[in-house]
């Protein structure tokens, strides 16, 4: 399968993470943490969480910025969307307790008596640390139900491309909403499992009618499919579990896994995952639970990778949601000549995780699908998100919120 390069490393690079300490940074509705990603209604509650391996007692603070569709700075001053203040301190915190690895959880929900939204639109949410340098940033939507969102999910039509490719359609219908110029005054993002680095943006509409946009496009909304996520199970920490081959116990217990093969050239295989994305949770338990937040452990998990011979010009990294999809130092792999393995060794807490593999060529290319390869039989969750700036206004509200899933019997 020829390798695909399709997105540029500079997406990547613009780290969301400065800190080494910090980890499980999760930013999720808190009536709903199996919901992955932070898209909700205006009104409702985010909870933002994360871990300092240091263990101390910190004075973290919040910073939450209103951004345009594009994700740059909005022109409204914060009293204009925020009933209250835009940055505090974040007050709540536990010490970790009967584990190895010692951490102080933190967490904030957004909004709260101090900070109340009152604009739709894309947020950024910094924390802050005592000197109010910035110590992670995450990405959030609120967003207002005015319009439904139609999402369908294809086999790509493209001839040369049918087996590797999927094709999103969608519809906005807005009965309640008069949008007199569409090409100007809305915009549209596309992206796939919640991961906003494969974001298709500056779409027009295909057919305009009275009350609906028609987003017919058969080129433009093609995505590459990937392939399932592979997975790992550390619920069970002290003993070898799905994928994890062996667990030993040192200052902390590292996780080995079973060594991977590259899945490209292979023929495709259902394995159900969860789009790349982690869930937190504790020996003996099925269901999430809030102590889990603080009595689930961390492990070194250690990660391989089958290759007869060092990859040209690339480099290996390990890839998924548990880092926000970025290439750091902290998941580039290494190569074993001796083994003629890939290796990499990375803190994860207690849970299920999925992951892949990214490389990053000379020319500062990622490619995602040059080691898991790309099927276009790979079920994946799209997501469209609707942004409306009518002239005069001076904001990019978010009018409506669509989902779609591809099947393959379609």
């Amino acid at each position: 399968m020829k390798t695909k390069n399709v997105l540029v490393a500079l997406i990547f690079l613009a780290t969301s993470v400065y800190s080494q300490n910090i980890k499980t940074v999760q930013l999720r509705p808190k009536n709903n943490p199996h919901q992955y990603t932070a898209i909700v209604r205006l009104g409702d509650v985010l909870k933002l969480s994360f871990d300092d391996l240091d263990a101390d007692s910190k004075q973290y603070q919040y910073k939450i910025e209103h951004m345009t569709h594009d994700w740059k700075p909005s022109s409204m001053t914060s009293n204009q969307y925020i009933q209250g203040f835009e940055q505090n301190e974040i007050i709540n915190f536990s010490n970790s307790f009967n584990t190895l690895q010692p951490y102080t959880h933190y967490w904030v929900e957004i909004p709260n008596q101090n900070t109340i939204i009152t604009k739709s639109g894309n947020y950024l949410i910094s924390v802050l640390d005592e000197d109010y340098e910035v110590v992670f940033t995450r990405r959030c939507v609120f967003y207002e139900d005015i319009t439904t969102v139609g999402v369908a999910v294809f086999r790509s039509r493209n001839a040369s491309t049918t087996n590797e490719q999927q094709t999103v359609q969608f519809l906005i219908n807005h009965p309640n909403l008069q949008i007199n110029n569409p090409n100007q005054e809305i915009n549209v993002t596309l992206f796939q499992n919640h991961n906003w680095n494969t974001a298709i943006n500056n779409l027009e509409p295909v057919f305009i009618k009275p009350q609906q946009l028609q987003y017919n496009h058969t080129v433009a909304t093609n995505f590459w499919a990937g392939n399932e996520f592979l997975n790992f199970d550390t619920k069970f920490i002290r003993s070898s579990s799905l994928n994890v081959a062996r667990v030993e116990r040192e200052e902390i217990y590292h996780s080995y896994l079973y060594t991977d093969e590259p899945r490209a050239d292979k023929i495709y295989t259902y394995n159900p995952d969860i789009n790349g994305q982690f869930v937190i949770r504790t020996t003996e338990r099925d269901v999430i639970n809030e102590q889990d937040n603080t009595e689930a452990d961390y492990s070194l998990v250690h990660f391989s990778l089958d290759a007869y011979e060092p990859l040209n010009n690339k480099e290996v990294y390990v890839y998924g949601a548990f880092n926000n999809y970025e290439l750091s130092e902290e998941n580039k792999m290494t190569y074993d000549a001796s083994q003629q393995i890939y290796k990499a060794s990375i803190p994860f807490k207690q849970g299920f995780y999925n992951y892949s593999y990214a490389t990053i060529d000379s020319n500062n290319t990622v490619d995602l699908y040059g080691i898991d390869g790309s099927f276009f039989e790979t079920e994946n969750e799209y997501t469209v998100i609707v942004y409306y700036k009518p002239f005069g206004e001076i904001y990019d509200r978010v009018i409506g919120v669509g989902n779609g899933y591809f099947n393959q019997n379609r």
